[in-house]
């Protein structure tokens, strides 16, 4: 039997490494552009059932109090974690982010239709994600 070092807080495990984080903490993380302007947060992840790989992350852009808010899809090949920064990094200014794939609270994405996904990934010019 392998024994691994845990540390007996009673609490459920959700720190993190190096290079790995549990899901609850990077909900809520920044989202930055490469001029260190402030874009939003992720508000949630879209993990892959089968593969376990993240798939996009939800960003949450404006609004007050949850109110007015969208949340833009934001494939997680483009963003890029920034120690000094403590948030995620994409390639994207504030005027190319208003024209980005989004969606408001009173609406929900339909994230098995493929030409969703496509629209998301072709804005941002990666592969289509395949699922």
């Amino acid at each position: 039997m392998t024994s691994y070092s845990t540390r007996d807080t009673g609490a459920v495990a959700a720190d993190e490494t190096g290079s790995l984080i549990a899901a609850s903490k990077v909900n809520g993380t920044s989202v930055y552009n490469r001029q260190g302007e402030s874009l939003g947060s992720v508000y949630d992840v879209m993990i892959d059932k089968r593969s376990g790989q993240v798939a996009y992350a939800i960003m949450s852009f404006g609004g007050f109090l949850g109110m007015g808010e969208s949340y833009h899809p934001l494939p997680w090949k483009v963003l890029s974690y920034d120690t000094s920064m403590g948030g995620y990094v994409v390639d994207l200014d504030k005027n190319r982010l208003q024209g980005a794939p989004s969606y408001t609270g009173n609406s929900t994405p339909t994230w098995t239709d493929r030409k969703y996904t496509r629209t998301i990934d072709d804005y941002y010019g990666v592969p289509p994600y395949t699922f």
